[in-house]
């Protein structure tokens, strides 16, 4: 594991590298799509305020009793970080931006591979400091040292999941098929997100089984038992919508794709 690069933090390094990529494919795709609203500006940072706050204070409520909970501030200070907690606090303060501001136009393909390639940079933080997963039989697993395994509660010399390695192969092939292939593609506007973030919620549950994070109930995880409510409202939306016909091309669609 290496904690630190130079005098910086690594995690912290490549979450703000993370943010840097996905904040210059956005407004490359802006550009290219013809949105140069000033107002963008303000939604970006909405998202990122609104991913910061909840990627440290999403994993707060984790007790019924909340005296068993640590304070906002503990939480702030030394929780534990949710990637699924900042989606969902970047989506809500986007939605807060553009109320504020008055900006209308969807904005989800402009964040869908934005998302997907900083989701990837961001995790490589990951794989290089925290506990890679469980316990593997295959050849191409993780093994730690006596320091490493005793400070992520692992066994030395077993090898583990590479588990952060399979979420950053995963967002990397979502980032090529969304930027190579979906955004020329025939869509209504901003259903590339939901397509996306639909994707990343099933691989997520999967992945989560060799994750090694702690069990809460039923077998599953808390990301997991998250991911089975909103998982299966996303499919839905999407299913409803292609039953609808909302997916089937039209000329005003055809003509802004060409003039793209």
């Amino acid at each position: 594991m290496i904690p630190h690069i130079g005098p910086i933090p690594t995690h912290e390094l490549f979450v703000g590298l993370g943010v840097l990529a996905a904040a210059v494919v956005f407004f490359v795709e802006a550009r290219r799509r013809g949105q140069s609203d000033e107002r963008l500006l303000h939604v970006v940072l909405g998202a990122v305020t609104g991913g910061a706050l909840f990627m440290r204070l999403g994993t707060w409520l984790q007790h019924i009793d909340l005296r068993d909970n640590a304070s906002l501030a503990e939480q702030w200070l030394y929780g534990n970080r949710s990637i699924l907690g900042g989606l969902v606090g970047a989506w809500l303060g986007v939605h807060i931006a553009k109320r504020l501001t008055g900006y209308r136009l969807r904005t989800g393909d402009l964040f869908a591979p934005a998302v997907a390639l900083g989701m990837a940079v961001g995790r490589i933080g990951c794989l290089l400091t925290e506990k890679p997963g469980t316990p593997t039989g295959g050849g191409w697993g993780i093994t730690l040292d006596p320091t490493e395994a005793a400070a992520t509660g692992s066994v030395a010399g077993v090898p583990l999941h590479p588990s952060f390695v399979y979420e950053i192969a995963f967002h990397l092939a979502a980032f090529t098929v969304l930027w190579f292939w979906l955004r020329h593609r025939d869509l209504p506007p901003g259903e590339t997100f939901v397509w996306f973030v639909a994707a990343y919620g099933v691989f997520r549950f999967l992945v989560e089984f060799v994750r090694g994070n702690e069990v809460a109930w039923w077998g599953l995880t808390r990301p997991q038992l998250f991911l089975a409510v909103t998982v299966p409202l996303l499919l839905a939306r999407i299913a409803w919508r292609w039953r609808s016909g909302a997916y089937a091309p039209t000329p005003e669609r055809q003509l802004t794709e060409v003039n793209a």
